[in-house]
């Protein structure tokens, strides 16, 4: 089965799912086209040709796909495309993310291949409690590397897609219920802040805003807390208990599952 080019397609506040997405596309050694960056809204729905090899990418909140993602993923289309599946969670779980996307794109023209679940560093991490800091990091993305090699290697085995057989991931339906969503946002220290508006361009939701200051509504925001990372000031911060929570119970390293489409 002949592969001619890859199509990375991801939202990644945070560039850890962009980051796994890119090492998975590289290590297949075949072009890889322009990314398809679901981050920020798109008006133009893409479809992706037959050919091609899908990588997408997102992460997850609460162990399932981060709606916002899902909800961007309804504008890229397959055409009985092969597509490799990737979340990335914050070194607590992945649940039923994985199967979720599984399903999501299956639904939308795409033949899973392979999936695999990558941990990044946890939005809600900080200095004082780190979790999964600094990940993905050189092991990660070596593993991510590797694992597009191998998948261009099980690919090469069958003459057509309709010969794979169905791929099965982790995970159980119904998928595990999302809960009423907490409003909350970062906000602003305002005598660290030079309003520069870079937390402006960045935001994934478009809800921060300089009024006499930056401020963003908490009933948008999805807490992906890209503007505190980016931040070149430090001036944006999220204040929540659930940061000291992750640190003292979801401290120690995980590894990235894979999983392949064979028999």
């Amino acid at each position: 089965m002949r592969v001619k080019n890859i199509q990375p397609v991801y939202f990644s506040p945070t560039h850890t799912s962009a980051k796994i997405v890119t090492a998975i596309a590289e290590g297949t050694d075949i072009i890889v086209n322009k990314e398809i960056d679901l981050t920020y809204p798109c008006a133009d729905q893409k479809v992706i040709s037959t050919d091609s090899l899908a990588i997408i990418g997102v992460p997850t909140y609460a162990g399932r796909v981060a709606p916002t993602a899902l909800e961007r993923l309804q504008k890229i289309k397959g055409d009985n495309t092969p597509a490799i599946i990737v979340v990335l969670y914050g070194n607590r779980d992945y649940e039923d993310a994985l199967l979720e996307l599984r399903d999501s794109v299956k639904q939308l023209g795409f033949v899973p291949v392979a999936g695999g679940a990558f941990i990044g560093e946890h939005s809600y991490s900080t200095e004082q409690f780190p979790t999964a800091a600094g990940r993905p990091d050189v092991s990660d993305i070596q593993i991510a590397s590797e694992f597009g090699k191998n998948i261009i290697k099980l690919l090469n085995q069958y003459a057509d897609i309709k010969e794979l057989p169905a791929l099965e991931v982790k995970g159980n339906f119904p998928y595990k219920e999302n809960k009423p969503k907490t409003p909350a946002t970062p906000i602003t220290i305002d005598e660290l802040c030079t309003q520069c508006q870079y937390c402006i361009e960045i935001c994934p939701v478009e809800t921060i805003e300089l009024k006499e200051e930056i401020v963003s509504d908490p009933e948008i925001c999805i807490k992906c807390c890209a503007c505190v990372k980016e931040c070149p000031n430090g001036a944006r911060v999220f204040n929540t208990p659930f940061s000291e929570f992750l640190f003292k119970n979801f401290h120690e390293r995980k590894e990235p599952e894979l999983f392949y489409c064979t028999r």
